[in-house]
Parts: structure tokens; sequence; C-alpha cells
């Protein structure tokens, strides 16, 4: 079963567990619960937030990734369990052990993906996106071209405009695209978790301000998932984070894409990639378990 992404959005609530149940209450009256069982991640989003201790451990014991955001949308933190995978220790140690060749040519496959995929968005808004195959296959062990950067800059304009400039921090399409993307990388932290590895040790990126590196690499191809979104909601006129944007945001994570076994929600795909990744780590594979370029269904 594929989980809910839960997001806290209100100030001022408490999140408590009541016999299996996580419960949100304002002013000790309930408001909500979900089953422990249903929840793949929870956003925390909102100001003046608790929380009760024993809550925190039963989503770490299930492996369940808490997100606390920054005002601005973005994840600021993660509530991470400590054990995920069974042979965690022996994944980590294969993981912090993997020669530099070896991630270098899974990083190509991560960014072609990423490129393919922004081709096929753009084909679904009805822009132009002939030249992103022949971008994709100009990308090389490690991406020492900075292909990637190259099909960014031509992406952005043809999905959202001439006018339209990514930033971080800003509002508008910009919240739009952070909130997306905390709900994504809530997704990707549960993955990476259940896999066993270590979220610090990316495959070609290092921040030390940034404890989810291999997060953040693993997520690359599953953006343009949530750009499609941002398109659709800026068409219909919607253009801030709003109640009906958030919970289209979310429903992001449950989308079909084609793979090799047939449809899986974006969830799935990212639990075979993490889990390939492990396996590549150990020496059982030198390929990545990606969604395969086409039209995602419901798009």
């Amino acid at each position: 079963m594929v989980g809910r992404v839960v997001e806290v959005a209100s100030d001022g609530r408490h999140l408590a567990i009541d016999r299996g149940f996580m419960t949100v209450s304002e002013k000790n009256a309930e408001v909500g619960r979900v089953p422990l069982d249903d929840l793949a991640a929870v956003i925390a989003n909102a100001h003046g937030l608790t929380y009760s201790n024993n809550l925190l451990v039963n989503l770490a014991t299930r492996g369940v990734p808490v997100i606390l955001c920054a005002p601005n949308h973005r994840p600021a933190a993660v509530v991470w369990p400590v054990d995920g995978h069974h042979a965690q220790a022996g994944r980590m140690s294969d993981q912090a052990n993997a020669s530099a060749p070896l991630k270098k040519r899974l990083w190509q496959q991560i960014v072609q993906a990423k490129i393919l995929a922004q081709g096929t968005t753009l084909i679904t808004v009805g822009a132009e996106a002939g030249g992103f195959r022949l971008l994709a296959r100009k990308v090389r062990t490690g991406d020492p071209d900075n292909v990637e950067a190259e099909a960014a800059r031509r992406y952005w304009p043809l999905l959202l405009g001439t006018a339209f400039r990514r930033d971080q921090d800003g509002d508008g399409l910009n919240g739009l695209l952070n909130y997306g993307y905390a709900v994504l990388r809530a997704a990707t932290a549960r993955a990476v978790m259940a896999a066993g590895l270590h979220p610090s040790l990316g495959l070609m990126h290092s921040n030390r301000g940034n404890a989810l590196v291999l997060v953040d690499d693993l997520m690359e191809p599953f953006r343009p998932v949530v750009d499609r979104e941002v398109h659709r909601l800026k068409n219909d006129g919607i253009m801030d984070v709003t109640s009906e944007a958030k919970a289209a945001l979310a429903r992001t994570m449950i989308i079909d894409l084609p793979t090799a076994e047939g449809l899986s929600p974006v969830m799935t795909c990212l639990e075979r990639l993490a889990s390939s990744l492990a396996k590549a780590y150990a020496g059982e594979t030198d390929r990545l378990i990606l969604p395969k370029p086409g039209l995602p269904l419901g798009f």
C-alpha cells in the first residue's frame, strides 16, 4: 500500500499518539486523526506545533520521517530513525566505500533520467522538447560538462514562461515548487532510510550544511512530476501555496509512472531506485531502477 504524506499546516496544533493513530489537537480538542500504518511521511509546516515523544518514537519505528519546514515551505530539518533496515550497517559501509568511478556512472543515469523527464513534462504542456533527448545523450559519466544545468536553463522558460526565475527563497510559483519538492523530499527520505542508506553520503554533491544530500540526489528525476503540477495550478490561476494547491501537490506522490514492470506510483518508484542504489554499492548491479521515458498516467 502506498502511504499518505500528511501535512500539518495550522498553527498551535499538538501531535500525539492514541491507540495506533496520530492525533492532531487544538486547545485540548481533537481535530483529526490518521492511522500510523497509513503514514508515509509527516510534514510540519506551521508555527507553534508541539509533539509527544511517544509519537516521534513510533513514527521512527515505522520509518516515517517528520519534515520540519521553514516559513518558505522548504525543509529545515528531518526527524530520522537510527535504524531503518536490517542490513543497514553493511549497506552504509558499502555506500561509504563506493568508488568515485561507480558514483559517477550512477550519477550519469540520474541526470539522464531527469532530463528525459523534463522533456516529457514539456511535451505534456505542449511545449517544444525535441532537444531534451539529445541533451540526455550528451551526458557523460559524472556529467563533467554540467549538461544538467544546460537543460535547466532551457526548461524553465519553456515550462513557466520567460519571466520566471527559479528562486528557492521566493514566493508565488517558487513557493509552490518549494512545497511540492518538500513533499517529494519526504517521500524520498523514507525510501532512502528503508533501503538502509545514509542520507548524508551523496552520489556527486557534497554540502556540509545539508544532511540529506543523497535524498536530494535521488529525487532529481522526479522533480518534473511536481513541476508539471505547478504548471497546471498556474494555468488554473493558483499562484500561491493555498490549501487546494497543497492537496494537489501531495497527490503527485501517487501519480503512476511508466516502468519496466508497468505503471507504478512515484513513491514505489522511489523505493525501487533507493534499493537498486544499495545493490549497486554492494556490487550486485551497475544499473539503477528508474522510470522509463513516457507520459505519466493522469497527465
